[in-house]
């Protein structure tokens, strides 16, 4: 590829040589501003115009407004511009900003921040929900789109198509008035700063300024983003957007000083605070902050922890390196008789394949260089557990699972029951694996055959109009208040429908407090712009419910719960399909569908928390987890979750040395609690349970004012309890009982 890079600090600069320098490795042609000649003749806007007509991506390093600012001009279409990808001058984030997809940024991003150990920020729906674009596999597979310029420009689409922004803010010019608040705020000193251990209305008076302050930028920032992602080729909201950004880190510095000066306050005293009438409204945040207070260390070792961190994220960066730019995979024959290369992306694409052959290469091609590699993988993958086991040591915590939960208030029973559960339904695996065997017609099984398709895919195009019907008939068991509100959501301004010229390629809910929710999508008329309808609708009501009952301090809702509600529409939804399906062929694509979420939602992510609950309990021991010891671990657990009638392939048990998951400990149960907490709820609900309903309700009313899991006991789910697992899984038996 033709690359230009271009920075604007020292810093910047720094990392645009090491930068430059790996991807010249990978062979990329590579022209940086800083060594380029005619770049000192002109100016950044001119050598940006240039870049961009003649490279295939152009990486800035710097400040996105800056980016956006330089390229607005040039940008003509998503069939011919150029990737634009944007790193912060300390090389912590790589975001996309231009060609996503065809211009292949969103790839180049994750390949940019694995070099840098920075983190790729993509948004694009059909990334973040792990599907294909079409214009991806178009691309990928030397494909022609026809149309590209089909999508409307953003005045041809129908104003009842499009979501009520005003609702904010009437005018620009009322957005303009308060941004100039923000920035006057932001200039003045707080007058509360330094004086928090002098009254509990002063530090009342100092939070309460901190949240209003947040509320007025929230609107700001929430209006000109939206506005943006509309069409993000208008010039005017590129630059809202960034005045928007920059409004929100300044109030962010102004109020830095709140939790450090809080932490501070004689323990006695903070008591007596938190007694008192005045905090009444902060009390629960406060107790959350000061919860922590115990594994602070004294300023001098937070210090050396601190500069620890720079040592202690190598394993972890040293993972993404190899995985995404240094290991290589050979190539393959296609389905077509193609011989093209095997990467990790192309991988999983393989493996859906209909061609057993291409499947099986595919595996033992890609195991075969983690083979090559399993003692550096193991080495590297024993550092990172055993850095996680020196700071829960010097944070005082029992263990590394305990310090990880603790975060978010969740109970170490709550790891366990999910384990344990699922070890004792693991014969409901075995059953699928059984019928996928059957289904596929082989004599063996093998791990190149668990992502077959086990039905050919099915076309069912559904308009807008019609999705709106289906998906309030299928959450028609919510009850009629909750249906209102989706009604009064479909029709007064909620959802920006239909793709349009410059706009996001996304879907998500957002919004600000004080004002309805929003829905954006990019409607195509299939089966999964319905599920990600009815998905986006839950995230709304969910704060809808929250904003309404809460007040602003309370009214967000924390990452262990924020999949709940999306997820719980997704399941009355299936459930309402199959139910009202009369055609065996869709009947069994849909049952297909929710059999692999529960596959590789549930069981699997189960599986590789209980790999990471064992292998840090081996190091906490003094255990050396060796390549030897890891593959062991593997091996015996893929025996035990997917049994007899799996092979059990040599190359299985090297996976642990791909999933990049693992070096963010005992992050993916969460992927099963969340999961298992939404399907049984849909399900009870689905049947009519009253209780369930009204607990429902409560919960999705609750914000952050409670935690997480005694929010989920309000509609009957105690994750501490082995039943709400329990009930999941009980569905998947079901359904795999109704098969034929």
């Amino acid at each position: 590829m033709k690359i230009a890079m271009i920075s604007f600090t020292g810093n910047g600069r720094r990392l645009e040589r090491s930068l430059a320098h790996e991807l010249e490795k990978e062979g990329h042609q590579v022209l940086q501003a800083e060594s380029d000649k005619d770049a000192v003749k002109c100016s950044a806007r001119e050598w940006t115009g240039e870049q961009f007509r003649t490279r295939d991506v152009l990486i800035f390093i710097g400040a996105v407004q800056i980016a956006v600012r330089l390229i607005a001009s040039f940008i003509g279409s998503k069939t011919t511009d150029p990737a634009v990808l944007v790193l912060d001058e300390k090389g912590q984030y790589c975001i996309p900003i231009l060609s996503g997809h065809i211009g292949g940024a969103n790839e180049m991003a994750e390949r940019i921040a694995e070099m840098a150990g920075a983190l790729p920020v993509i948004t694009t729906a059909t990334d973040i929900r792990g599907k294909w674009a079409i214009d991806v596999f178009a691309r990928k597979n030397h494909l022609y789109i026809e149309d590209m310029q089909k999508a409307k420009q953003r005045s041809e689409i129908a104003q009842q198509d499009k979501w009520r922004i005003e609702d904010i803010y009437a005018t620009d010019e009322a957005w303009e008035a308060d941004y100039n608040e923000c920035i006057r705020r932001a200039k003045e000193k707080c007058a509360y700063q330094g004086r928090l251990a002098e009254s509990a209305q002063i530090l009342y008076q100092a939070l309460k300024e901190s949240d209003e302050a947040d509320l007025l930028v929230e609107h700001v920032y929430v209006y000109a983003f939206m506005k943006y992602y509309e069409d993000t080729a208008n010039a005017v909201y590129q630059e809202m957007s960034g005045r928007a950004q920059a409004a929100v880190t300044k109030l962010s510095e102004k109020y830095a000083f709140l939790t450090p000066e809080i932490l501070a306050i004689d323990q006695k005293k903070m008591q007596e605070y938190l007694t008192s009438d005045t905090l009444a409204l902060y009390r629960h945040a406060l107790e959350d902050m000061l919860a922590k207070k115990e594994h602070a260390l004294s300023e001098k070792e937070e210090c050396l922890l601190a500069m620890a961190g720079q040592v202690t994220a190598s394993p972890n960066e040293i993972f993404s390196k190899f995985n995404n730019a240094d290991v290589k995979f050979g190539t393959i024959l296609d389905e077509n008789g193609n011989e093209v290369e095997l990467t990790n992306g192309r991988y999983s694409v393989f493996m859906e394949s209909n061609n057993r052959s291409v499947r099986e290469n595919a595996f033992k091609a890609l195991y075969r260089q983690y083979g090559n590699y399993k003692n550096t993988l193991a080495a590297t993958y024993y550092a990172n557990v055993k850095q996680a086991c020196f700071y829960a040591k010097a944070r005082k915590y029992d263990s590394t699972l305990q310090m990880y939960l603790s975060g978010s208030f969740i109970p170490e029973k709550v790891y366990h029951n999910l384990i344990e559960t699922v070890h004792k339904n693991l014969d409901k695996m075995h059953a699928y694996v059984s019928l996928r065997k059957q289904v596929l017609g082989v004599d063996e099984l093998h791990f190149y055959d668990i992502y077959a398709p086990m039905v050919s895919d099915i076309t069912m195009k559904i308009p807008y109009e019609e999705a709106k019907d289906i998906a309030l008939k299928a959450l028609a068991p919510l009850g009629e208040e909750y249906l209102s509100k989706v009604k009064e959501g479909f029709e007064s301004g909620w959802v920006d429908v239909y793709e349009n010229t410059g706009k996001r390629t996304s879907a998500f809910s957002w919004g600000t407090y004080g004002v309805h929710p929003y829905v954006f999508l990019n409607y195509t008329d299939t089966l999964n712009d319905v599920f990600t309808l009815v998905h986006e609708m839950g995230h709304a009501m969910h704060t809808y419910y929250s904003n309404t009952n809460q007040p602003y301090p309370y009214a967000g809702y924390r990452i262990f719960v924020a999949e709940v509600a999306s997820t719980c529409n997704e399941a009355l939804l299936m459930q309402y399909l199959l139910k009202n399906c009369t055609d065996l062929s869709e009947k069994k694509y849909l049952m297909n569908h929710y059999f692999e979420q529960f596959k590789g939602t549930l069981f699997r992510q189960t599986m590789f928390a209980e790999f990471e609950m064992i292998t840090h309990k081996m190091a906490e021991d003094g255990e050396v987890l060796s390549a030897q010891a890891l593959c062991d671990v593997y091996r015996k657990l893929n025996e035990e979750y997917f049994g007899e009638d799996m092979v059990i392939d040599d190359e299985i048990a090297l996976e642990w040395s791909r999933i990049p998951h693992f070096y963010t400990p005992f992050y993916v149960y969460q992927y099963a609690t969340g999961y298992s907490a939404a399907i049984a709820i849909a399900s009870k609900i689905f049947k009519g349970d009253e209780k369930t309903l009204k607990g429902y309700k409560q919960f999705l009313s609750g914000g952050c004012s409670m935690h997480p899991i005694d929010l989920l006991k309000l509609c009957g789910i105690d994750m501490e309890s082995p039943q709400v697992i329990q009930e999941a899984l009980d569905v998947f038996g079901k359904l795999l009982e109704e098969w034929d």
